[in-house]
């Protein structure tokens, strides 16, 4: 594996500015917490469904006034032809280019408090190398806990509040969501592997798979969105209040009612099917696995199959 401190080029103003910001949190939790700033990421391109992590990385930015701390080699670890970047030509010339960019930035809560971001298209190749790349920035930075997020499509329905599922080294953080999984291998990802690699490595990591309908997996679902930042607010301290995403959630609402009220009725008579599964599910509350409770949700198969059909629908879509 090649050096991996070469996949990225630190900016200086960037670090001299996330120094600052870890020198001020030391100074006001020293004795009372762990200091070091919270590293939130997310990649474009693995599954995400309902769009949940899309939306809050797209909201974050907006809210944190970004500041670019490292910037990663992407000629290196973007495949072009897969995920063409857009080109503008006009008239008789091409007038400009958007290349792929993946960038760790410092941003702000709503207090001003500082956090890191990571994000960016997920890498095609050299994921090892990815990996061992931000297990050295987690380190140089000071970063006391790393986590990630993502939407998953579920056989639930959206009348019914939006599952989670916590997963890494830090559960501690995020108890009291019931457990949905026992065991189940599906595609990987570089998000995944940075988990893995980092908690191997002896780093605090914590991730949130958000459960979102299946139907309307290929849409933007605020809901999953929401849930995420309250469980990583929840989870981190970070005051992360979306109201724009809020917002919306009852709108998007609407607009599934509206579309089933104009359907043939199908999907709605598969809708109290999986509602009736889900308050089955949901009074099981406590056992060991809740997925052993209701025969008819997902195995771990039947899971990993959805996965899959779900990550060609969207590469299909991108086409």
């Amino acid at each position: 594996m090649r050096d991996p401190e070469a996949l990225y080029e630190l900016e200086p103003q960037g670090v001299a500015a996330v120094a600052a910001a870890n020198a001020a949190v030391m100074s006001t939790t020293e004795g009372t917490a762990p200091g070091g700033l919270v590293l939130l990421y997310h990649f474009e391109g693995f599954m995400d469904a309902g769009e949940a992590g899309e939306q809050v990385m797209t909201h974050l930015l907006a809210q944190g006034s970004p500041q670019v701390v490292a910037r990663f080699d992407h000629d290196r670890l973007v495949d072009y032809r897969a995920r063409r970047p857009a080109m503008t030509f006009d008239r008789e010339s091409w007038t400009s280019y958007e290349p792929p960019q993946i960038l760790l930035q410092l941003v702000q809560d709503a207090t001003g408090a500082p956090f890191l971001l990571l994000t960016g298209p997920e890498p095609d190749v050299e994921w090892e190398a990815f990996a061992a790349a931000i297990a050295t920035l987690v380190e140089q930075l000071g970063v006391r806990l790393a986590v990630d997020f993502h939407g998953i499509p579920m056989g639930v329905p959206h009348t019914r509040p939006v599952g989670l599922t916590p997963h890494g080294n830090r559960l501690d953080l995020a108890a009291g969501y019931p457990q949905w999984f026992e065991k189940a291998q599906v595609p990987g990802s570089a998000q995944g592997l940075v988990e893995y690699r980092l908690a191997e490595a002896g780093h605090d990591v914590l991730g949130f798979a958000v459960h979102v309908p299946h139907y309307v997996a290929r849409s933007a679902y605020p809901a999953a969105a929401v849930l995420i930042l309250e469980a990583v607010q929840s989870a981190t301290g970070l005051v992360l209040p979306g109201q724009e995403l809020r917002e919306r959630v009852g709108e998007v609402y609407a607009d599934i009612e509206e579309q089933l009220a104009q359907g043939d009725g199908e999907l709605r008579s598969a809708i109290r099917g999986m509602e009736g599964q889900y308050d089955a599910v949901a009074g099981a509350e406590g056992r060991e696995s809740l997925l052993a409770e209701a025969s008819e949700l997902p195995s771990a198969d039947e899971l990993g199959r959805r996965f899959e059909e779900f990550l060609a629908e969207h590469e299909r879509g991108e086409q």
